[in-house]
């Protein structure tokens, strides 16, 4: 690039760019330059690719050369401010980094941490991640969530163009996520797959989920049982193939197996009785996806420490998965198939909500008299 804003600058198009409108190019680089301006300056000719003439819509290349004429930042968008950090803030974040790259950021969320901010909520993972930026460096991006309760790997974007990149895989479900839970009870179908639509449960503000057979949207998990300590609990490990709101914890709820400390969706039956931890046990232990130079990024993240207790009280090692992925998902069930499985998940949920109460209390060794689980067998 050429030195001052006085004189016609060049750009070579980076990998995390490639593919990029030209607009959006300006927007993530030059963003005190508005639309209007570099519309005009393209329909005069002054914006460049490679020497030629370019229009806003134009898709960039990695290796072009980009050439911006002087000036165009009066009245533009100033630059945004950076938040004012505490120390606390920033050993905070210093602590839970696992991974950093050119392209991202991993991080091991704690729990009762949110993702993003809200009316009530001030501290959030967003709310920190200018600790991981330099003077001169963008802002880093989420790109993905997870429910304040949940724990473990979390990435952000470091640029707007790996913003990009990474966006698409998730939503895209190339990105392979595997998690750990802590469920109540012991599924009798011990690897399958539960694949019941969800939607907005009438009546709580959009705040919770529930499996519709008619309106809900496509939501679809793997489960394996890992362990399982006697008939009182057992360690899951889950891949969703889809990305709903609470999916995780609404499907294990479904089939009468609450995860641990899941008081929204299991009630009362969602907590074991003695010392285990009355905290969520629901935690995204590993992540394997692509990376924009066509590296696999996979990381692995330490459980928090109510879980790593639980575990050990249960009887559970952790040398005993890898939390290894589901390679393919399973094949998509008919219309009719799965219909009729979203309605067996749903009368599960109902009959378990309305016995469980009672066996949860039989001692271990003894006959439950809950429903068996309709999870389908791989």
């Amino acid at each position: 690039m050429a030195a001052g804003a006085d004189e016609v600058r060049q750009f070579t198009v980076e990998a995390d760019d490639d593919g990029v409108r030209l607009d959006r190019w300006f927007k993530r680089h030059l963003p005190k330059i508005g639309f209007g301006t570099v519309s005009r300056w393209a329909r005069t000719g002054q914006i460049r690719v490679d020497g030629k003439r370019a229009k806003v819509d134009d898709r960039l290349s990695e290796g072009q050369q980009l050439r911006v004429p002087p000036g165009g930042e009066d009245g533009g968008r100033t630059q945004r401010k950076r938040r004012e950090l505490t120390a606390e803030d920033e050993a905070q974040a210093e602590a839970m980094l696992i991974h950093r790259d050119k392209s991202a950021l991993v991080i091991n969320k704690p729990p009762g941490l949110a993702t993003q901010g809200g009316t009530k909520t001030t501290r959030h993972v967003d709310g920190l991640l200018d600790a991981y930026a330099g003077e001169d460096e963008p802002r880093p991006r989420l790109v993905h969530r997870l429910d304040k309760d949940t724990s473990g790997v979390l990435l952000v974007a470091r640029t707007p163009g790996s913003a990009a990149f990474f966006s698409k895989r998730f939503s895209g479900r190339s990105a392979k996520k595997i998690y750990w839970a802590l469920v109540v009870g012991v599924p009798d179908v011990a690897e399958g797959t539960i694949d019941a639509p969800l939607a907005k449960q009438p009546g709580t503000g959009g705040e919770k989920m529930h499996v519709d057979v008619e309106n809900g949207q496509p939501a679809k998990t793997a489960y394996r049982v890992v362990d399982r300590a006697g008939h009182k609990a057992a360690w899951v490990e889950l891949q969703p193939f889809t990305g709903r709101t609470h999916q995780l914890r609404v499907h294990l709820a479904a089939i009468g197996h609450p995860i641990v400390g899941d008081g929204k969706y299991g009630g009362q039956d969602a907590f074991l009785t003695g010392s285990v931890s009355r905290k969520m046990h629901l935690h995204a232990r590993r992540l394997i996806i692509e990376a924009p130079k066509g590296e696999k990024l996979d990381v692995t993240a330490e459980l928090p420490e109510h879980f790593a207790q639980s575990m050990e009280q249960l009887g559970f090692d952790e040398a005993l998965s890898n939390a290894g992925p589901v390679l393919t998902p399973p094949p998509e069930r008919g219309k009719a198939e799965k219909k009729q499985a979203a309605k067996a998940h749903a009368k599960q949920y109902r009959k378990n909500r309305r016995g469980e109460r009672k066996s949860r209390g039989a001692p271990d060794g003894k006959k439950r008299g809950a429903p068996k689980p309709k999870g389908r067998r791989k």
